[in-house]
């Protein structure tokens, strides 16, 4: 078989976004999310309605993908699933249904870690978009609501996490400042868009003097809830009043403490090939970050369009169809891992 035509279904449910998409060989045919608005009026994700909207979402939302690859549902070679980490409600329903779909149509089933396809999601080609991807090894900082890593990427499936957040992921701390504002939810979006219209200096937070390639965001997040708390104390409408100032601010020094530590990082591993990945690789703050430091340290940078920023089943069957290659194949007693880290397979 052409690697070119290796046809994979991937299927991502470990949050509150149900996901599927399909590839041929490493180009993108269909990439489908369907998100769940229950979750806004509680101001977070609430893990039981999450995985209940899944099993009203995952059979219309897969239909919705091979009609859209224009492919019928014997023509796929393999189904990719996220196996972890996530919720473990919403990671079941994704296992359970691609199990399922495995045994019907007799087609290998492929495990995948989430935060592993996040990187891989460089080596998707998306039609009209000419993208080089990046070189072997490169680092990835790899920034979400729920992880905030630097991965060394050796190989596809070779990789090193060097550091990680010892308490709040990045994104987390941006959804907790927004909900300190009380900006609906999700918050980290909004913090992202008053930012732009801020100034960044405005006002000042500590820098975490967290060792090493590690980082830490509990300590920032809660500089800010005092810094709020003092300020509406004075003035009830200190958070309308300031609102932009605050957003910029506080993202400055978020963006500040990731960027230092993947310069440090690609100091110690002479590594200048720099990548981004996950949920918070949107925010405009770091990416423009991103590009303004690699002239100074002469990396070569790469930034994924934004469909693959955040949670998507085309990153789960790009990991797939590199696993596919290798015969990797899972077997039907596999189980969800709400906790899955990852090393060299």
């Amino acid at each position: 078989m052409d690697e070119r035509e290796v046809k994979i279904l991937g299927i991502e449910s470990s949050c509150d976004d149900t996901c599927a998409a399909v590839l041929s060989g490493n180009a993108l045919l269909s990439n489908i999310v369907a998100g769940q608005q229950v979750h806004y009026e509680y101001g977070g994700v609430v893990p039981e309605l999450a995985s209940r909207a899944h099993q009203q979402n995952i059979v219309p939302v897969v239909d919705t993908a091979l009609k859209k690859a224009g492919i019928e549902k014997e023509e796929i070679d393999a189904i990719a699933l996220t196996r972890g980490p996530g919720l473990m409600g919403s990671l079941l329903v994704g296992v359970s249904f691609a199990k399922s779909l495995s045994l019907g149509l007799n087609k290998p089933l492929i495990e995948v870690n989430h935060m592993q396809a996040h990187i891989l999601a460089h080596f998707i080609q998306t039609p009209g978009k000419q993208y080089a991807p990046p070189a072997f090894p490169f680092l990835c900082l790899t920034v979400s609501g729920g992880h905030t890593q630097i991965v060394l990427v050796k190989d596809y499936f070779d990789m090193e996490v060097l550091g990680q957040t010892l308490d709040d992921a990045a994104g987390e701390a941006f959804d907790k400042a927004a909900k300190i504002m009380n900006l609906p939810y999700p918050g980290g979006p909004l913090v992202d868009k008053f930012a732009t219209q801020g100034n960044p200096e405005a006002f000042s937070f500590p820098v975490p003097n967290i060792p090493a390639l590690d980082f830490s965001f509990s300590g920032l997040k809660t500089s800010f809830l005092y810094l709020v708390r003092d300020g509406k104390a004075s003035s009830p409408d200190f958070v309308e009043e300031h609102k932009n100032d605050l957003c910029a601010s506080f993202q400055h020094r978020v963006v500040s403490v990731l960027i230092d530590k993947i310069a440090k990082a690609s100091l110690q591993t002479g590594v200048k090939e720099i990548a981004i990945a996950g949920g918070v690789a949107a925010n405009s703050g770091l990416r423009k970050a991103l590009e303004q430091e690699a002239a100074k340290y002469s990396w070569k940078t790469h930034i994924p369009l934004m469909q693959y920023c955040t949670d998507n089943a085309a990153m789960i069957a790009i990991t797939g169809y590199y696993k596919f290659l290798r015969k990797e194949f899972a077997e039907y007693d596999l189980i969800p891992k709400a906790r899955f880290g990852f090393a060299k397979q």
